[in-house]
C-alpha cells in the first residue's frame, strides 16, 4: 500500500470508518472472520452485476454452453 493511499484527503468517509473501527489490533479469528465477511459480500455484488448484465445482453445457459463449444483460438503463425 503507497503512502498516497493513506492520507485522509484520498479517502472515502467510509474508508477513514472502516480505518478507524480497525485501529486496534484484534484476535487473528476475528480478523479473519471480517475478511471473510467481505469477501461474501463483494462476490455477491459481483454476481448481482452479472446477472444484470446477461439479464440486459439475453445472454442464458445456453448460450454460454454453445460458447463453451467453440474455438477462440486464433491460427499459429508458420515460422
Amino acid at each position: 500500500m503507497e503512502a498516497q493511499e493513506l492520507i485522509p484527503g484520498s479517502l472515502n468517509e467510509q474508508q477513514l470508518m472502516m480505518l478507524r473501527l480497525l485501529k486496534k489490533p484484534m484476535p487473528e479469528g476475528d480478523f479473519i472472520q471480517i475478511r471473510r465477511l467481505a469477501v461474501k459480500l463483494l462476490s455477491k455484488q459481483a454476481d448481482e452485476t452479472i446477472e444484470e448484465w446477461e439479464a440486459k445482453n439475453n445472454i442464458t445457459e445456453e448460450r454460454y454452453e454453445q460458447l463453451s463449444k467453440k474455438h477462440f483460438r486464433s491460427p499459429s503463425a508458420k515460422s
